[in-house]
């Protein structure tokens, strides 16, 4: 499958549409959190849709991986501020259910996207390793 650009990927999608709820969210949590938690939520959620974007960006497939690994790592981080809003009840469980399942859905995906990646590179490694023998 061939991808135009970052806005094409599937988990990219999904990420955007995550950190659009997530930003709803947090513009409910009191005032006093408008510099502590409700910022860091919006912004790993904003880091998910960047790092995948970023990685997008790079010619190598290592750094493409790299960089959905520091989505995964972000997604996890807006997951622990999503559980101190619910311990601080700024959200109630079935908030934090809903955006518990999203929460996998996008983990799930970004996790095959990471193994997609993977795949890609050991076929190109491949390719090029069969190209440079056939050369010599």
């Amino acid at each position: 499958m061939t991808y135009k650009s970052f806005e094409d990927l599937d988990i990219w999608n999904l990420s955007r549409e995550f950190c659009i709820n997530i930003y709803k969210i947090a513009s409910s949590f009191p005032k006093e959190e408008k510099f502590r938690l409700a910022d860091q939520i919006i912004r790993s959620s904003r880091s998910v849709l960047s790092n995948i974007a970023e990685g997008y960006g790079r010619f190598h497939y290592q750094e493409n991986i790299q960089f959905c690994r520091q989505a995964r790592g972000s997604l996890m981080e807006t997951k622990n501020h999503l559980v101190c809003a619910l311990d601080c009840n700024y959200i109630s469980s079935e908030v934090f259910m809903k955006y518990d399942e999203s929460y996998y859905v996008i983990l799930k995906k970004l996790n095959a996207y990471i193994s997609y990646l993977k795949q890609l590179k050991e076929g190109h490694s491949t390719k090029t390793t069969s190209n440079s023998k056939s050369t010599n």
